[in-house]
């Protein structure tokens, strides 16, 4: 969320970065709203210091036997009781109306983003790795696991519907090898502290990371008024909610591995075969809470961690910084990780990484402290995937394929594979 002291004083550089985004300028709206606020701010106020005045007068004319004077006093106090009453009633709501209305506002771009529409406007900062050469047409993921006889898109269908997928014996193995592999690397050498946080939160949890109220759509809701994590950002982000932090102990680091769930609205006919875009799919995610001018070294040392996942495994990939018009809504920046698919012929993405500045901590209530100062600050809050981990699996089948239907497990994982070579046909 953004300050509105902030947009008060610059409207036109709001209206700017809006344009940039692609979004309709709202500095003029947000205004009128925060006005209307501080004028009944100011109505209530001189309300309260009449009925504070009224009351004394009450005392004075009660000490000169004035009845007469004291009972219209009192008349007048409890009209104004009523008045503010109903003026705080009505502070609430437009309250409520100004908070909704910047809760819907999307970050800013950092001043190096570079400018456009859409992905076509991203800049590709790195390539990683050698694309593998084949002696055969390489096969997609799918066509590779349902000959393995270990992926299983149909018997899903009939459990749960589309966008799901059951993975059986190595694969199934393969997977979990790969959030575990993520999740050692991560911690013994890039210093985040596992966390195993709930995946149903609150409707709180979700609007301090902005998922809320703009992707309501996206999410799963549950009965009870919970919702199922679209991703571990969500619970690892919200530990520093509501929390005033000593400075010398950020930055905080966290990693999850958990079951992360998206409606996938708005993305008929994308990615229906195979595991790309799925309801249900399994993510590491890495979360870091830092100061201030901590946050842009730290924006690039996570996506460090994330690249290093793929060098370790051997996977050919690039990193691009995404446009204006292509970030996500709480980003200010974002680097992509885009790996390569054989099956595909193409890079896609894997990881994203994003540094959000202080447009979250404020939704959330997380300051710091710095020494020697008596105000405190917002946190910066960064996110990213440290990998996506059925993405992942998907890049292993594909680039480890061997001619005869078998994949070859990357040495990286064959110790959490019990020292599996090969994946054949079960």
């Amino acid at each position: 969320m953004l300050d509105i002291k902030w947009i008060r004083e610059n409207p036109e550089s709001l209206d700017e970065a809006l344009a940039s985004r692609g979004a309709a300028p709202a500095a003029a709206v947000l205004i009128r709203l925060d006005e209307a606020r501080r004028e009944h701010l100011k109505i209530l106020q001189d309300l309260q210091g009449r009925r504070n005045e009224a009351s004394k007068e009450i005392g004075k004319a009660k000490g000169s036997k004035d009845e007469a004077l004291a009972e219209r006093l009192i008349t007048e106090v409890a009209k104004i009781k009523e008045a503010i009453q109903e003026g705080e009633e009505t502070e609430r709501r437009i309250d409520g109306s100004l908070e909704d209305a910047l809760a819907r506002i999307p970050n800013l771009p950092l001043e190096d983003v570079p400018l456009g529409a859409d992905e076509s406007a991203n800049v590709e900062l790195r390539r990683v790795g050698d694309v593998p050469a084949f002696a055969f047409k390489p096969r997609e993921h799918f066509e590779i696991g349902e000959a393995l006889g270990l992926m299983d898109f149909e018997q899903a269908g009939k459990i749960a519907g589309a966008r799901f997928t059951v993975l059986k014996g190595a694969l199934a193995r393969l997977e979990r090898a790969l959030g575990q592999f993520m999740l050692d690397l991560h911690t013994s050498e890039h210093g985040f502290q596992e966390v195993i946080a709930p995946i149903l939160v609150r409707s709180e949890a979700m609007f301090g990371t902005n998922q809320l109220p703009k992707f309501e759509e996206d999410s799963f809701h549950t009965t009870d008024g919970r919702w199922l994590i679209p991703t571990s950002e969500v619970p690892l982000t919200n530990l520093a909610r509501e929390s005033v932090i000593d400075e010398a102990s950020l930055p905080w680091r966290f990693t999850a591995l958990t079951p992360c769930f998206r409606s996938e609205a708005g993305s008929a006919g994308r990615d229906t075969r195979g595991m790309l875009r799925q309801h249900q799919f399994y993510k590491v995610e890495m979360v870091s809470i830092t100061a201030e001018d901590a946050s842009l070294a730290e924006h690039e040392r996570m996506t460090g961690c994330a690249e290093e996942v793929l060098k370790r495994l051997g996977l050919a990939f690039r990193t691009v910084v995404l446009c204006t018009g292509d970030m996500g809504f709480g980003a200010r920046k974002t680097h992509d990780i885009e790996v390569w698919l054989p099956g595909q012929n193409t890079y896609r993405e894997i990881s994203s990484v994003s540094v959000c500045g202080d447009f979250q901590a404020r939704r959330m209530g997380a300051r710091y402290k710095a020494a020697g100062e008596k105000q405190t600050r917002f946190v910066h809050t960064l996110n990213g995937s440290g990998v996506a981990v059925g993405r992942c699996l998907i890049a292993v089948l594909e680039n480890y394929q061997n001619e005869d239907g078998s994949v070859t497990v990357p040495e990286a994982l064959r110790p959490y594979m019990g020292g599996l070579e090969r994946i054949e046909r079960a």
